[in-house]
């Protein structure tokens, strides 16, 4: 579509007026000029403008092979002249059936069940609530098990179940009196969680983890070995352990799932983000044969579980995810990954060097750089200094769009970067880094 400048300023004036964007000071978005993003193409984004840019955190963590992919342009294109929607709800489709066959023929093999949804937090938020259920349901001493372990600036999502489970304070202190408590694990100590599981033993229902780094709490990569241990607690206390693989999940990590490379098999395993390539609104929350088990009954008995989505399992989205898995198989993208990790972490070392670089950590795909204002003393930047945003502005005149977490700049691009467009992209960012930290 080619607009002149008049509709390009009319929307942009319509998008500070009407649109309240999330996780944005809408105050300050309102005295900026907007970036209105128009079309995709492979590992870039033109905005109403024309003007170009490398999609470096994969348009929010989602796309995994790119824009305008033609496998998945097509398959949504042929499920559109089928059906577009139908509900779950007492009925199949075609698509939904296809999909779980062939997500637990990838997943673990212990899980047997999927439950579909539409995000990454409800995809928590069910497993949060089935385990919970399950345990009430089985009845005795089970009942006791109300209590859920989870980690230090944890962030599983924005639905209240989700955030009392969640522990960054920035995003969820404000609504501490709408939650129930967990119980939190420190700095990811192994002692830690023998102590508090040992303490509650019999209470707890559940863990509830991102494998292997947090994504939202800043890329904080978790020692070796320490998903293993959680395993190992859930098993010797009867908890269920949840996985929340929403960031992490269809190869981010080098591998197509995060628990593979601990061979640990979860309780639940929440999906979302790149489960339809990065095009659709798309969830599923995994289970066990015992857990599914646990809701079977005669009607009158009312152990089904009450909770759905209208968009359930919705066909497009299905349909696309369908494609973005045919992808993986035929491309053997997870192969061809690992050089790209491997050049990724190349690029990291002149980052570890720089003087306002407290640490550039990784875990295949997903990159953290921690700014500080003073490497030596370990002085963080003043809030007021904006230091994350001011290098990601840089970079998006130079052509890249990133979002930092804080002072910590995020890198995730897509799976299907190219190269050279990999390379530029992380020249970019330590071409702004030092323009904004010089500055």
């Amino acid at each position: 579509m080619s607009m002149n400048q008049a509709e390009i300023k009319k929307l942009k004036d319509l998008d500070r007026q009407l649109v309240w964007h999330p996780f944005t000071q809408m105050q300050e978005y309102q005295s900026e000029e907007p970036l209105l993003i128009e079309r995709g193409e492979g590992s870039y984004l033109f905005d109403v403008e024309g003007r170009k840019y490398i999609d470096g955190v994969s348009s929010l963590w989602v796309n995994v092979h790119g824009h305008q992919r033609a496998e998945i342009d097509c398959a949504i294109a042929s499920q559109l002249k089928q059906l577009a929607h139908s509900t779950l709800l007492g009925l199949g489709n075609v698509p939904s059936v296809r999909l779980a066959e062939k997500l637990l023929q990838l997943a673990p093999k212990n899980l047997a069940k999927v439950f579909y949804s539409d995000s990454g937090s409800t995809a928590v938020e069910i497993a949060i609530k089935m385990a919970f259920q399950f345990w009430q349901q089985q009845g005795g001493a089970a009942k006791r098990k109300i209590r859920y372990v989870t980690l230090e600036n944890a962030y599983h999502g924005d639905t209240l179940g989700s955030v009392s489970v969640g522990g960054i304070e920035l995003f969820h202190q404000i609504f501490k009196p709408l939650l129930f408590d967990s119980l939190v694990i420190k700095n990811f100590s192994f002692e830690e969680a023998d102590r508090i599981f040992t303490q509650h033993s019999g209470e707890i229902a559940a863990c509830v983890v991102e494998p292997l780094i947090q994504g939202a709490a800043g890329m904080r990569a978790q020692p070796k070995g320490f998903l293993k241990h959680l395993r190992k607690l859930c098993d010797e206390q009867d908890a269920l352990l949840i996985c929340d693989e929403v960031a992490t999940g269809f190869g981010r990590t080098g591998t197509m799932f995060a628990v593979e490379q601990e061979n640990v098999q979860p309780d639940f395993l929440c999906l979302a983000k790149g489960i339809s390539g990065g095009y659709l609104p798309l969830a599923a929350t995994l289970t066990t044969e015992r857990i599914f088990q646990g809701f079977c009954g005669a009607y009158r008995d009312f152990k089904s579980f009450f909770h759905g989505h209208s968009y359930t399992g919705n066909p497009l989205a299905c349909a696309a995810a369908l494609a973005s898995l045919e992808i993986f198989e035929k491309e053997g993208t997870i192969r061809l990954l690992q050089a790209k990790i491997a050049a990724l972490g190349e690029s990291l070392l002149r980052f570890r060097s720089h003087p306002h670089v407290a640490e550039a950590r990784q875990v295949g795909m997903m990159v953290g750089i921690e700014l500080v204002q003073d490497k030596a003393a370990g002085t963080a930047y003043p809030l007021e200094a904006k230091m994350g945003f001011q290098v990601c502005q840089a970079a998006r005149k130079r052509g890249a769009l990133l979002r930092p977490l804080g002072n910590v700049l995020v890198l995730m691009p897509m799976l299907s970067i190219e190269g050279r467009v990999l390379k530029d992209l992380v020249d970019i960012l330590y071409e702004s880094l030092d323009e904004a930290t010089k500055r």
